[in-house]
């Protein structure tokens, strides 16, 4: 069956049922940086269930790897950054003022309707206010790998894995969707995976994310949680990119990788959006979600100029007042530009139904991608996007191009977006960082996010405090 038509057919059945992919294959020895030390040597634990089947390539996504990282580099320290950042950052009130773009309102101080209570005769003297922290950045700690308190090797078999894309499943819990992910070193084929889940409920953050779970092949290892749809003839890799739950149901972004190629290239087969009916155990992936970066990229598939943008994502929830999600988008790898989409939150699977901004015209176009114009100039890498209660301001983090983690503020998600305010400076990680997924629960003057280290081939949780 042709790719059109198996598409045409699966979009009729999926109000039924979701389809849900197989991994095929196993995968062959991959050099693995998480190889090395104590994880080369770890060993499954006895009675430990044997490896399903694994994806029929494997090993370091080359295309990440930051220009100029030290694969050789010693793991970063704990704790603030030696850098004196955040200068710019101002909390701006002003409401939006471009179209059809809403901001949420503040959330209203506590205490504002109380009144003051009595004083106490003879009381105590009040202990000192806890100091602020100082505006910058720390690393907080390990959310992966051998050097994390999630104990992912024994607990998941992950000793190395990238990305932790974050997003509040709408139930008190926060999904995390990661990129390649190595297993027992010892394994043959290291247990590779091209994708894999975390949940958690911490709300603390005080020396990683607590992870409470993850889907599961067999107990001791995590699974792959979208696999092949063997539309493309070649692929070596499915990359989640955005995740957002709405309703209660789950969706994530992913790209389809063709080939990894240059340090910060890639190409892809086409991106599109996977949906869950279980919180994250089993995915299916929505046929008609899908958008080809090119003409033949996949057989017999309906290319629209302008979905090249769109190959990875960025989701955006804006809040109480803007009925709509917003989805940012980028080309393959870190050296385009970003642009923006909207739909409304039933539609999100449904490429059809976005609308796309165009500066041109100031206006939403409907339905046709090639109208989208930059909102954020390139080269942007891996995004991630909020409405940040404290700043008032639409906030996003992406890595540029001297590989630093950076912010911009706009007051509508089409921006105007301000300049780049540096967080991260790429110099004080030589063995290279890319990603910065921000934090749902983190809007204020604090953020966290995850970052990916790929000397360790890990994901690290960041601290900012905003002045």
């Amino acid at each position: 069956m042709s790719p059109r038509a198996r598409i045409a057919s699966i979009q009729v059945a999926l109000a039924a049922a979701i389809g849900l992919s197989v991994a095929i294959g196993v995968a062959p020895p991959a050099a693995a940086d998480p190889c090395t030390g104590a994880a080369a040597a770890a060993q499954p634990p006895a009675g430990a269930a044997a490896s399903p089947s694994l994806p029929s390539t494997g090993g370091l996504p080359i295309g990440h790897r930051p220009p100029g990282a030290n694969a050789r580099a010693p793991l970063p320290k704990l704790g603030l950054l030696p850098a004196a950042l955040l200068k710019a950052f101002v909390p701006n009130s002003a409401r939006v003022q471009q179209q059809a773009a809403v901001v949420p309102s503040p959330t209203p101080p506590a205490a504002a309707n109380q009144q003051p209570a009595q004083p106490v005769p003879d009381a105590a003297a009040a202990p000192p206010a806890a100091q602020a922290e100082p505006p910058g950045t720390s690393l907080v700690g390990w959310v992966t790998g051998p050097d994390s308190p999630n104990d992912t090797l024994s607990r998941f078999a992950i000793s190395g894995t990238d990305l932790g894309i974050m997003w509040d499943n709408g139930n008190r819990q926060v999904l995390m969707a990661f990129g390649d992910t190595s297993g027992y070193c010892s394994v043959p084929g290291h247990q590779w995976r091209y994708n894999t889940l975390f949940r958690s409920q911490d709300g603390a953050l005080a020396k990683t994310i607590r992870v409470s779970g993850s889907p599961l092949w067999a107990p001791g290892i995590s699974k792959q949680i979208i696999n092949t749809t063997k539309w493309a003839p070649s692929e070596t890799g499915i990359i989640p990119t955005a995740g957002i739950s709405v309703g209660g149901q789950p969706y994530l972004n992913f790209m389809s990788i063709r080939s990894w190629d240059a340090n910060g290239a890639w190409t892809t087969n086409y991106s599109a959006i996977a949906v869950s009916p279980d919180n994250g155990e089993r995915w299916g992936v929505y046929p008609g979600s899908v958008r080809t970066p090119g003409p033949d990229s996949v057989p017999g598939a309906r290319h629209m100029a302008g979905n090249e943008n769109f190959q990875q994502g960025a989701f955006l929830k804006p809040g109480s007042g803007d009925p709509y999600i917003y989805s940012f988008g980028t080309p393959s790898g870190r050296g385009g530009s970003a642009y923006v989409a909207r739909v409304l939150p039933g539609s999100i699977p449904d490429v059809t139904k976005y609308a796309y901004w165009n500066s041109d015209s100031n206006s939403w176009v409907p339905s046709n991608p090639g109208a989208a114009t930059p909102v954020i100039p390139g080269p942007v890498g891996e995004m991630s996007a909020q409405y940040n209660t404290y700043l008032r301001q639409y906030l996003v983090l992406y890595t540029n191009g001297a590989n630093d983690v950076v912010a911009r503020t706009a007051p509508a998600p089409q921006g105007p977006w301000g300049p780049e305010q540096l967080l991260v400076p790429s110099m004080q990680f030589p063995g290279g960082i890319y990603a910065p997924f921000l934090h749902p629960w983190s809007t204020g003057k604090e953020l966290y996010f995850n970052l990916s280290e790929w000397s360790a081939y890990n994901v690290m949780l960041m601290k900012t405090v905003l002045p």
